[in-house]
């Protein structure tokens, strides 16, 4: 008992040692209002550590040449959380890349887009794949990807902060020099 009881000294003792080194910003609930912009609507949002790359709610996803580029074309249907109305809009983005999403059921091949969300004041220019989320209760999932630039996640707390985003607002723009070696891809 005593060994274990050291052991368990010795690694809060390094823990709390190299938390210091960390510099927390902000930290978020598992479940968050954020904002689509430049739409504006408001969605609740589930920040999942377990995903890397944040997926969006779409349907009716068409891919076309626009060009010469690989295009998506697509629609997002969601709740405004502000209007308690279902809302939709049409979007066409650059395909940025193909995801390949592997379970029980076998491989999908997703596309992904960069789009632009809102947590607390800051707008985010994100990878986010397009799937239809219907069947779930978050039309929007963020992943580590994102997550590494919101802060820290709080497992135990939701909607600690509301979207403020406006003209002025600061964007953070997609860096596609990042090799997300910190978060574990």
């Amino acid at each position: 008992m005593r060994r274990i009881l050291i052991a368990l000294s010795l690694l809060f003792t390094f823990t709390a040692s190299h938390a210091g080194n960390v510099e927390i910003q902000h930290v978020f609930g598992w479940i968050e209002n954020a904002t689509l912009e430049p739409w504006g609507v408001k969605v609740k949002s589930k920040l999942d550590t377990g995903a890397l790359t944040s997926s969006l709610h779409a349907r009716n996803i068409e891919r076309f040449e626009k060009d010469g580029e690989e295009w998506v074309r697509f629609e997002v249907n969601v709740e405004d959380q502000d209007e308690d109305d279902k809302v939709s809009r049409k979007f066409e983005r650059p395909l940025y890349r193909d995801v390949i999403i592997r379970g029980a059921g076998g491989e999908e091949r997703r596309p992904v887009v960069l789009m632009e969300i809102c947590f607390g004041d800051t707008v985010h220019e994100e990878q986010f794949s397009l799937e239809n989320r219907s069947d779930m209760l978050y039309p929007v999932l963020i992943g580590r990807r994102t997550i590494q630039h919101l802060g820290v996640v709080d497992v135990t707390s939701t909607f600690l902060h509301e979207p403020e985003c406006d003209e002025d607002s600061p964007v953070e723009k997609f860096d596609k020099d990042n090799t997300d070696e910190d978060i574990g891809a």
